[in-house]
């Protein structure tokens, strides 16, 4: 099960990525993901805006949210909506003109190279065009009449920081990207007052249950099990495998927690209740994806 079917049949749940469909196999999973369509740069369904900033070769946010609005704009039904940009993905190659962001060493900091300096510098500009589109987004969704949450999230940090990650002091500040939870009008009309969720830390497994709480909404046993568990650990990083996205330094196999602080947690230090609600946790995600699938005939996921 995935979550969008909290939002009702296949139809309900569509997906935007302005690049090739093939990556990651995205055109299949979408398909097994219960997306009843998912539009990227190719055939069958071609995202409807295309445009590139100055030099890049990539879809700019801007599209990518305009196309996504047209479609939210005009459906009556309730939606589940996935986008993925690609404007600020690597390489970063001094793509826009008049580009007035500039890095520089600090003092008593290791030097900087050039081609590092140039990645962050293009990196800067575009995040500033996608500030710009992302506030215009949000105020197109504010404008219609039907309510709209929107998580907003990066799904990892550029390897462009080769200075920095030198330091095995930042290896896991250099994992983490900002995120927000947001409503417009409608939605803060219709929950009377939303949640501010107050969370500083979390990992894209709590979102759902975050979402459900800013909006006040009424809640499978599965989301409520999952916001007590993020009231212990704030977010969490699964055993990691291998080193192909950089996290050499952080032991293979070691999952990784952090309290509301942001601060490693250590397993074996934490609470009697902490360690059993992680270790139900372990049962669930087992039942479902390997198990007997127990669950499956329950209420406990709410669908």
């Amino acid at each position: 099960p995935t979550i969008n079917r909290y939002w009702g049949s296949e139809s309900n749940s569509i997906a935007f990525h302005p690049y090739e469909p093939s990556m990651y196999l995205r055109s299949t999973n979408y398909k097994k993901f219960g997306f009843s369509k998912f539009y990227s740069l190719e055939a069958p369904n071609v995202i409807a805006h295309k445009n590139m900033l100055d030099k890049s070769p990539y879809v700019c946010d801007e599209s990518a949210y305009k196309s996504a609005f047209e479609k939210i704009a005009s459906s009556k039904n309730n939606q589940f909506v996935q986008i993925v940009t690609m404007q600020n993905h690597m390489p970063f190659r001094n793509w826009y003109k008049n580009n007035d962001f500039k890095a520089s060493s600090k003092p008593g900091s290791p030097k900087l190279g050039s081609s590092e300096i140039s990645s962050i510098e293009t990196y800067a500009k575009g995040v500033s065009y996608t500030d710009k589109a992302t506030q215009s987004f949000l105020n197109d969704l504010d404008s219609i009449d039907k309510p709209v949450t929107v998580v907003f999230y990066g799904d990892h940090l550029p390897g462009i920081y080769s200075t920095a990650s030198d330091d095995e002091n930042n290896s896991l500040d250099l994992h983490l990207t900002d995120y927000f939870i947001w409503s417009n009008k409608k939605a803060r009309e219709n929950n009377k007052a939303p949640n501010k969720i107050r969370d500083y830390y979390s990992s894209p497994n709590f979102f759902i249950s975050q979402v459900a709480s800013h909006t006040n909404s009424k809640v499978s046993p599965y989301l409520a099990f999952l916001t007590r568990l993020h009231e212990k650990i704030s977010a969490m990083e699964p055993p990691v495998v291998n080193k192909i996205q950089g996290w050499d330094r952080i032991p293979q196999g070691q999952p990784i927690y952090l309290n509301p602080s942001g601060k490693p947690m250590i397993a074996s230090s934490m609470n009697k209740e902490t360690k059993q609600l992680l270790n139900d946790y372990r049962l669930i995600q087992y039942d479902i994806t390997a198990g007997k699938h127990y669950l499956k005939n329950t209420n406990f996921l709410g669908f």
